[in-house]
């Protein structure tokens, strides 16, 4: 059966899928946002030898402000999930045209939403690299590449808000398949404006922008103008005025998801304040390790979003029984594939680090962090997966709260404890225990059923 016929399956309650379909429906869900998650640690990783290879200051500029970027990533990321997992319940439910309506008041309420993350990016970015704790050789060159990605905001909330909305309806292709585009065009702008117009570091940021624009525009033709179920010519009376129905739920779902991103975040950038005094090199092989370990865990993120996609639909259904079997299906099929790209990641660390950096220094310390962290890749990916399962659910606080404890409970505190001793080794160390520590909490979380006890009424 394709993908389609399995997704009505889901929705229809006169039918019962056997345990096959329902493997055989999360992996084909998986499977091209899978390939765009590669796609997108590839464009990291070229991003990071291009950096690297003109010089470590350089590279080191940019993996300073990384975590604070990451930060205003998730919380882009918490506002377009407040909006995309109604369109999964509406689907779910058979209200196609409540599900463009979310799509439309999320549009307007995402180019407010962006225009302040912005004004709030440009007004910090002079002082950022001085609260990390930076040295000056390399602080301009952080506030600059800083300055050029908050402009961008507008494009990377619309992009989300807009691919988050076609894979909660069912279509993972479209989003997927313009994501691997995005990438490829993300090498391309960032050789051009890197090595060709001498642009350096600014040609990083540049470079990446265009990609996102390109991709933003690609992304909101199709969901608004070509996806059969979600086409905004199929109803033209539906308002783009935000509603405080809406709004509220997209605030339940979002709102934990964001708080929970900017504390973890906040640790993240508190981490990179403990890395900073350790020098260049610790900056370097700590931003180029993170690349390298993406490739791991993306097929992680992979699942996770079918996980999310099947869980919110089949809530919308009203399907406990399934939305527990799809949670369960995800978990599993996610930890395995996980624990495999962490041997591979073992065994290759020396040859995966020397493909981004040709400094010998950063790839000893990089192979020798790597393998510390490729044992806890199992848990990473049950936290990934359990975490997506309740964004699909709706039950979003008291796993963000979970997963805010454990980052600045264990994995700070330990951050903090070792780094004296062990350095780098000793923050990766702690990032190790504290990804096994949140697996488990996480898998505990979902062995009960309180998350699902949760009625769906949506009207037409």
């Amino acid at each position: 059966m394709t993908k389609d016929e399995l997704l009505a399956l889901v929705r229809d309650k006169q039918c019962e899928m056997t345990l096959y379909q329902k493997l055989h429906l999360t992996v084909l869900l998986s499977i091209p946002t899978i390939i765009a998650q590669f796609s997108f640690i590839a464009m990291q990783m070229i991003d990071a030898a291009m950096l690297g290879h003109l010089s470590t200051d350089e590279a080191a500029a940019v993996g300073l402000v990384s975590t604070t970027i990451w930060l205003f990533g998730g919380l882009n990321t918490a506002f377009a999930t407040g909006f995309s997992v109604q369109v999964a319940h509406r689907m779910g439910a058979g209200d196609v045209v409540g599900a463009r309506g979310v799509i439309r008041q999320g549009l307007t309420s995402g180019l407010i939403f962006s225009m302040m993350m912005m004004a709030i990016g440009m007004s910090i970015a002079p002082y950022l690299p001085h609260w990390l704790g930076a040295t000056e050789s390399i602080c301009d060159m952080s506030t600059r590449y800083f300055s050029i990605f908050c402009c961008g905001m507008p494009l990377i909330v619309l992009n989300s808000l807009a691919a988050g909305s076609l894979r909660c309806s069912g279509n993972v292709k479209t989003p997927s398949m313009l994501m691997v585009l995005m990438c490829c065009l993300d090498v391309v702008f960032n050789y051009l404006f890197i090595f060709t117009c001498g642009m350096g570091i600014e040609g990083a940021a540049f470079g990446t922008m265009m990609a996102y624009l390109v991709t933003m525009t690609c992304m909101t033709y199709n969901m608004t103008m070509v996806d059969k179920n979600l086409r905004f010519t199929q109803d033209t009376t539906s308002s783009y005025r935000p509603t405080i129905k809406i709004l509220k739920k997209a605030g339940r779902i979002g709102a934990p998801i964001g708080l929970e991103r900017g504390m973890m975040c906040s640790a993240q950038v508190m981490i990179s304040s403990i890395i900073a005094p350790l020098g260049t090199v610790a900056i370097a092989a700590n931003t180029f390790g993170i690349n390298v370990e993406s490739l791991c865990y993306m097929p992680g993120y992979g699942i996770a979003e079918a996980a999310t996609t099947l869980v919110g639909q089949s809530k919308g259904a009203e399907r406990r029984d399934y939305m527990h079997s799809f949670a369960w299906i995800s978990m599993t099929l996610g930890v395995c594939i996980m624990a495999f790209m962490g041997l591979l990641m073992w065994i290759f660390a020396p040859e995966m680090m020397s493909v981004i950096s040709p400094d010998e220094r950063v790839i000893t310390l990089g192979t020798d962090i790597l393998r510390i962290e490729a044992w806890a890749e199992p848990g990473f990916a049950a936290a990934i997966i359990a975490t997506s399962v309740f964004v699909g659910a709706g039950k979003t606080l008291i796993p963000s709260i979970m997963n805010f404890g454990s980052i600045w409970v264990v994995r700070v505190s330990l951050a903090m404890l070792l780094a004296p001793t062990y350095g780098l080794k000793g923050v990766w160390l702690a990032m190790a225990i504290e990804l096994c520590f949140r697996g488990l909490i996480m898998t505990l979380r979902l062995c009960t059923r309180g998350w699902s006890y949760v009625e769906i009424r949506v009207k037409n």
